[in-house]
């Protein structure tokens, strides 16, 4: 059983059924209406650490090869990206990354930003050329690309039917109760976004994640954007730009994020709900307007969705702790879209085959203690407002 019918959780359920099981979804909504369908649809293979990295570069290649093991076709933009940085500081950044992401085997290397068609580099630009990175022009395909691909591998996916109780005997995990029925299951997967607290303790259990808001609009069509140009990740102002339907893609991180708990809003809360505030984002695109001037230009499009930070800014995959049966697939602190092909196998093999994947107990929610609200929010903030530079102090 998994709840939540986001990217994470279709690919939990999608690889569960190749391996397989039984498997059913339920959805409180419909099915990518929430975080999933509000992405930016990128996937970096630059990342943090060993394990994320090999994730998102899993999670790219199985995009990439999607109708090959899934069956329906996936169609992904092979861009590549520009990773860079204006400051010295974020120069010396970029260049451990660049060390240690080639120890892991990335496909990275330094070079000249050269000029794309929205983005004019300054010479003293420092400049990482990441070949392997690819985007998904509309986050809906992957969505609808995993629902064909559940359909066709006996996976049940149900929407508009909220989970309102978990049915647990004995420490053990036995099914899950809705409005309409009573579903049977040994195995229930909270995949549930930034409902996963909420859904976590309808069975007396604890999920450490804490939602905020993220943002990007997307420009009019002009001829300034190139279809075909590359992402690019200026990661001194925390911005990332992409073609977009003709126009210009831009988002990224604000210094001072807003938290956003469901747990606290109106039953009927759903992300449409999101205060947005294109202020934030105008400011973002200031900073980087002399060498993008489309990402200053009037938007066409402005969305935005819920993050789900962790404290340590790495996912939450795995059986909660003390209670068998329930597993979680969330905390993706901004990186779920584009990791969950990945994620979702690896959280399928553990669940099938009884054996955590090489790395993936590092993962598990049982890592954290008892955190009180507070805790949570200040630094789920902090992870999210450095999320291109994770070179500054922790809180702690």
């Amino acid at each position: 059983m998994v709840i939540g019918a986001g990217a994470l959780g279709l690919s939990t359920a999608l690889h569960c059924a190749l391996s397989g099981r039984s498997v059913a979804v339920v959805e409180r909504h419909t099915a990518g209406s929430q975080a999933s369908g509000r992405a930016a649809g990128l996937f970096k293979s630059v990342q943090a650490d060993e394990l994320r990295t090999r994730l998102a570069r899993r999670s790219i290649t199985k995009a990439a090869t999607f109708a090959d093991w899934a069956g329906p076709s996936l169609t992904v933009a092979r861009s590549g990206s520009f990773l860079l940085a204006r400051t010295g500081q974020h120069r010396e950044f970029l260049r451990r990354e660049l060390a240690q992401s080639r120890r892991w085997g990335v496909d990275v290397k330094e070079t000249a930003p050269g000029h794309l068609s929205y983005y004019q580099a300054k010479g003293d630009t420092f400049a990482l050329w990441c070949p392997e990175d690819v985007y998904i022009e509309e986050p809906a395909s992957l969505i609808q690309a995993c629902l064909a691909a559940c359909q066709r591998h006996g996976a049940v996916v149900t929407e508009n039917e909220p989970v309102i109780g978990i049915s647990v005997t004995a420490g053990q995990v036995t099914g899950v109760q809705t409005p309409r029925r009573s579903i049977t299951a040994p195995v229930v997967v909270d995949a549930a976004g930034a409902w996963a607290r909420q859904v976590a303790e309808l069975a007396g259990a604890q999920v450490p994640v804490s939602p905020v808001r993220h943002q990007l609009l997307i420009t009019a069509p002009t001829v300034d954007v190139d279809p075909a140009d590359p992402i690019v990740r200026v990661v001194d102002a925390a911005v990332y730009l992409r073609p977009s339907r003709g126009g210009l893609m831009v988002g990224g991180f604000e210094s001072d994020p807003l938290p956003v708990d469901p747990r606290h809003q109106p039953a009927s809360f759903s992300t449409d709900d999101v205060p947005l505030d294109i202020g934030v984002l105008r400011r973002l695109a200031a900073q980087v307007s002399a060498e993008a001037p489309v990402a200053a230009t009037a938007a066409a499009e402005h969305r935005g969705g819920l993050f789900t930070m962790t404290p340590d800014g790495r996912f939450v995959v795995g059986p909660v702790p003390d209670l068998s049966g329930l597993w979680v697939a969330g905390g993706c602190n901004g990186s779920g879209f584009s990791s969950s092909l990945a994620l979702g196998e690896a959280l399928a093999d553990w669940i099938t085959g009884g054996t955590p994947p090489p790395g993936l107990t590092a993962l598990a929610p049982a890592r954290f203690g008892p955190l009180p609200d507070d805790t949570l929010i200040t630094r789920g903030l902090w992870q999210y407002a450095h999320y291109y530079d994770l070179a500054a102090p922790d809180p702690d």
